[in-house]
């Protein structure tokens, strides 16, 4: 499936107001220090919505096409090979890119090596079920490929993230014309029949295993109680 069907979104009333909505979400999940190492997979060229290219200098955009706002700092490579250091990452962002990676699960293998244990992954999908994403589809169908191939729930993205040993602290669910947020779960709901696309936001986290050495059974030593017991009954006798 091709990215442009999200640009081709975006241009739509709906579109532009999940823009807006997931540019709130995204604002609210960089909570990193802006001296610290952020990186966003796939430009959007709206990143000035929610960040703060003054502060934010090491803010980095990785896009095949060099997409991104003009302030950022880009790098044109590919999602599943990232030219980037094991470990230096203290947050990625993922904004609609796994929909359109035919190479997602190489991609989320990268994402988890180059973020810092206790970094933060935001990752940004459409809901399989909206059919507001659907019509569009429908409507401009020659923007697409392969669609239903693509689409992700938010339990599998959920299950895949789990492998990894990321933990969830939020999720946001984008409706109609308001998005929801909550912490550690997914919460069921109205909201989540109509909404549009979802939120992730997860932690890394590294668990260290202590082996565990077999214990040595002591040997008991038992003193013989016989010779004493010989002497006592000597003594009483004398």
């Amino acid at each position: 499936m091709k990215r442009q069907f999200l640009f081709a979104l975006y241009q739509t009333p709906r579109g532009k107001l999940l823009q807006t909505m997931e540019a709130s979400y995204l604002k609210r999940s960089i909570t990193v220090s802006c001296k610290q190492n952020q990186l966003q997979i796939g430009g959007l060229g709206w990143e000035n919505e929610f960040v703060d290219f003054s502060l934010y200098r090491s803010y980095l955009i990785l896009d095949g096409k060099a997409l991104g706002d003009g302030d950022a700092l880009k790098v044109a490579a590919k999602a599943f090979n990232l030219p980037i250091q094991t470990e230096s990452m203290d947050l990625v962002i993922l904004p609609h890119i796994l929909e359109f990676d035919a190479r997602r699960f190489q991609t989320l293998r990268e994402v988890n090596r180059v973020l810092k244990p206790g970094g933060e992954l935001v990752v940004l999908n459409f809901s399989p079920f909206s059919l507001a994403v659907r019509f569009q589809f429908l409507w401009d169908r020659k923007l697409a490929d392969s669609w239903r191939a693509h689409f992700i729930s938010k339990a599998r993205m959920l299950d895949w993230l789990k492998l990894m040993n990321f933990e969830l602290l939020t999720a946001a669910e984008f409706g109609l014309d308001s998005y929801t947020i909550s912490h550690g779960k997914f919460q069921l709901g109205f909201a989540s029949v109509f909404a549009m696309a979802y939120g992730i936001r997860a932690v890394k986290r590294q668990y260290t295993l202590i082996p565990l050495a077999a214990e040595k059974r002591r040997k008991i030593k038992l003193a013989a109680a016989t010779a004493g017991l010989e002497s006592r009954s000597h003594e009483d006798r004398e």
